[in-house]
């Protein structure tokens, strides 16, 4: 059987739709056995090149609001629940970082997950260290050695290298997956984007 084709999945921390699909993506990749490359960036960077200053689900409020609806519709159809925080969008720099280390060392995947759960089912302000840092010893990290971690240059270098890498593949909204140069942008699309890696096209 020919080997499917790796799925490279873009995401912000600061995205109800991206929470959607970090919440059921590796299942459906054991599922399909579709290798996944989690990619953590910030949608910000991308928003100011299109002249916007905040998430265009504030700057439009007849799409926020169907937003909220929509993010709470879905996430029921698949057996969870998703809320938008009090506050939103949050600033999700420290978290990419902390998951650009995490992802490093093995334990990214889990950590992910359970930045959107912190952040889209209990309203937790994953902007802050004592969050943060929580989240990362529930996974049997140490916090200070991990947020040091990632404020080191490096680590700084390699989150807005993955901003210019998903500037570059066309990316303007999270979820993102892009697989052998074939981009597919919605939490709806990502069945349609295991499905292209494994070859069903």
């Amino acid at each position: 059987m020919k080997p499917s084709a790796t799925l490279d999945f873009f995401f912000d921390f600061a995205s109800p739709y991206a929470c959607l699909s970090a919440l059921r993506i590796r299942a459906l990749a054991q599922k399909t056995g579709v290798p996944i490359r989690w990619r953590p960036f910030l949608l910000g960077p991308i928003f100011q090149a299109e002249g916007l200053k905040d998430s265009p689900l504030n700057v439009f409020p007849v799409r926020g609001a169907y937003a909220r609806r929509d993010v709470a519709r879905r996430a029921a159809r698949h057996g969870f629940s998703v809320r938008f925080p009090s506050g939103f969008p949050r600033l999700s720099v420290l978290a990419a970082r902390v998951a650009l280390v995490a992802l490093r060392e093995g334990w990214g995947e889990a950590f992910s997950e359970a930045v959107f759960r912190a952040e889209f089912q209990r309203d937790e302000d994953i902007a802050s260290p004592e969050v943060v840092g929580a989240l990362v010893r529930a996974e049997g990290q140490t916090p200070e050695r991990v947020l040091q971690a990632a404020q080191v240059p490096e680590v700084k270098a390699a989150l807005r290298a993955e901003v210019e890498a998903a500037q570059a593949a066309g990316i303007f909204g999270a979820p993102s997956f892009r697989v052998d140069g074939e981009l597919f942008w919605g939490d709806d699309r990502l069945e349609e984007a295991l499905d292209w890696a494994l070859g069903r096209r």
